[in-house]
């Protein structure tokens, strides 16, 4: 079990260097999360399709598959136990940081190793429902932009309306990238004054999938999820 009595976040992580599963798998736990290890991509392809996970960490290169490959498999397994699950692809190259190749397969973000306990953190946050609710906000970051608690807690309910609205327009404007692109712009201000960094994230890595994958929708459901989660932390 979790913190306070909640279920532990279940994690798959699958990477071939067995320095880089042990720092993940201990730093998970330190979280409260449960994480499950593999070395091989074929392995970690067969517990991905057999359990449910909440959070898949899928190294870039292994055998038997890197995260790519083992992603578009999962996907195309319509029975798989964690087809829909969210996932992290994991890499030691800097350069893939923001890799559109990635972020088009359905990434939702790029965890860059050797990684910190904080950068682990915030991954977490963003499958987490309850876990680690306050992660999706930053106090202090809102409270140095907006001034004062009175105004940083209108904003924020300003902030959840949209949020809100936003998630009953997401598959309609999909469909329509220039005003998709105008409500982003809207919403990463509205994240900077509120705090709401994780949700941020998602926007910019949503941004940057519009701008440079034009000839598919935009996989939408890293950004969805932020926002949902982003809703529970402001409603709590």
């Amino acid at each position: 079990m979790g913190t306070a009595g909640r279920p532990s976040l279940r994690v798959l992580v699958a990477d071939d260097d067995a320095t880089s599963r042990r720092f993940i798998g201990d730093g998970l736990r330190q979280f409260g999360a449960e994480p499950v290890l593999c070395a091989h991509g074929g392995s970690a392809l067969a517990c991905a399709r057999a359990e449910v996970f909440d959070l898949l960490l899928l190294d870039c290169r292994m055998p038997g598959g890197g995260a790519l490959q083992l992603l578009a498999e999962l996907r195309n397994t319509h029975d798989a136990a964690s087809k829909n699950t969210m996932a992290v692809a994991t890499t030691a190259d800097p350069l893939l940081h923001d890799d559109p190749h990635l972020l088009s397969a359905g990434f939702c973000h790029i965890l860059i190793k050797p990684c910190t306990l904080n950068a682990m953190l915030q991954v977490l946050a963003l499958v987490s429902t309850g876990h680690h609710a306050t992660s999706m906000l930053d106090d202090a970051a809102g409270m140095a932009s907006s001034g004062d608690p009175q105004t940083l807690g209108a904003l924020r309910t300003l902030l959840r309306q949209e949020l809100i609205l936003l998630d009953r327009e997401l598959d309609t404007l999909s469909h329509d990238r220039e005003n998709l692109r105008e409500r982003l712009h809207r919403l990463r201000s509205s994240c900077g004054f509120c705090g709401a960094a994780a949700l941020s994230t998602q926007t910019v890595r949503l941004q940057q999938q519009l701008d440079r994958v034009q000839s598919r929708e935009p996989d939408l459901s890293c950004f969805r999820n932020a926002i949902h989660q982003t809703v529970r932390a402001l409603t709590s």
